[in-house]
């Protein structure tokens, strides 16, 4: 069976995200998202979704793009290419809950080749709880590994380490959240196995929504207060920071004349930074700071 051409991922990827989106606005019970095409000057385009009017999603995007045309020299030089024309598809999601009882979640699939025959997909889905709560890791990182081991048993232990690494604040000692996956650069050396990697990029876009669907009705109903509320600020200000310090698809999609509003749809709403904060002794805020660490094993983690 021959693999699939660029055009029909970029297809495949548009059909997923409007499931997601479908999926999102069901879990939701209210809200619904607005499209935003757009075209890029120097060939391709995409389609943002924005969540407008939630119920539970305060603010998020669904964003598909299909991108192409020369790769910029600032690409080449950091990825180590030979000078060719490039093309890039995928899905990038990023939701932000009213409630700080429900996590932050984000999810990446992409497809990236070369007209030199240089091709790989990338990706990977991580949590970003603004309290964390050790069951609810746990059953993150179980569903994320079931979904793993289903095509490679080696892909959650090697691409969770990754994402510890990856999701990292260096200059605040903290992970973003609690981590999930993150891939890059996995290429096929057959037909057979560039269709299992893209297959295993579609069941990450698949189990997205059923994840989050999770979260949205079981932590949606907790109760929450102004305390709450401004450590939710807080933590999305770190949130701010990753993504604008040390995020590789901001600059990616800033380096290739990406739109900057599709490309900064996963900036909070509001944010916060309270100069020394110190959480109180003993609260579930220090819990969840003294946990923003790497290479924990939330499978098997005290709940």
């Amino acid at each position: 069976m021959a693999r699939k051409t660029k055009e029909e991922i970029a297809l495949i990827y548009q059909q997923m995200q409007d499931h997601i989106c479908a999926k999102l606005e069901e879990y939701d019970g209210q809200g619904h998202f607005m499209e935003d095409k757009w075209d890029r000057a120097q060939g391709g385009g995409g389609r943002t979704r924005i969540f407008k009017n939630g119920q539970i999603i305060e603010k998020g995007g669904v964003a598909f793009s299909a991108v192409h045309g020369p790769t910029p020299e600032k690409i080449l030089a950091k990825l180590g290419l030979e000078k060719a024309d490039f093309f890039a598809t995928g899905v990038s999601i990023v939701l932000h809950p009213f409630s700080p009882m429900v996590p932050i979640i984000h999810m990446n699939i992409r497809y990236f080749e070369m007209d030199n025959g240089v091709h790989w997909f990338g990706g990977g889905i991580d949590l970003t709880p603004h309290y964390i709560v050790p069951e609810d890791a746990q059953y993150f990182h179980q569903e994320v590994k079931k979904t793993c081991d289903a095509f490679d048993q080696t892909y959650y232990p090697k691409f969770k380490t990754w994402a510890d690494d990856y999701f990292y604040l260096k200059h605040r000692n903290e992970t973003r959240g609690i981590g999930g996956i993150f891939y890059d650069r996995l290429s096929g050396k057959s037909d057979a196995e560039f269709e299992q990697i893209l297959h295993f990029s579609l069941a990450l876009g698949r189990l997205f929504p059923e994840v989050y669907g999770h979260f949205m009705k079981k932590n949606s109903r907790i109760s929450f207060g102004e305390n709450e509320k401004r450590w939710q600020s807080l933590r999305r200000g770190r949130y701010v920071e990753f993504n604008l310090v040390w995020d590789a698809g901001t600059k990616f999609g800033l380096d290739t004349n990406g739109r900057t509003e599709s490309i900064l749809m996963s900036m909070p709403p509001q944010a916060e930074w309270t100069y020394m904060h110190e959480p109180t002794v003993g609260s579930q805020e220090e819990f969840t700071l003294k946990h923003l660490k790497k290479d924990i094993d939330w499978l098997n983690f005290p709940t």
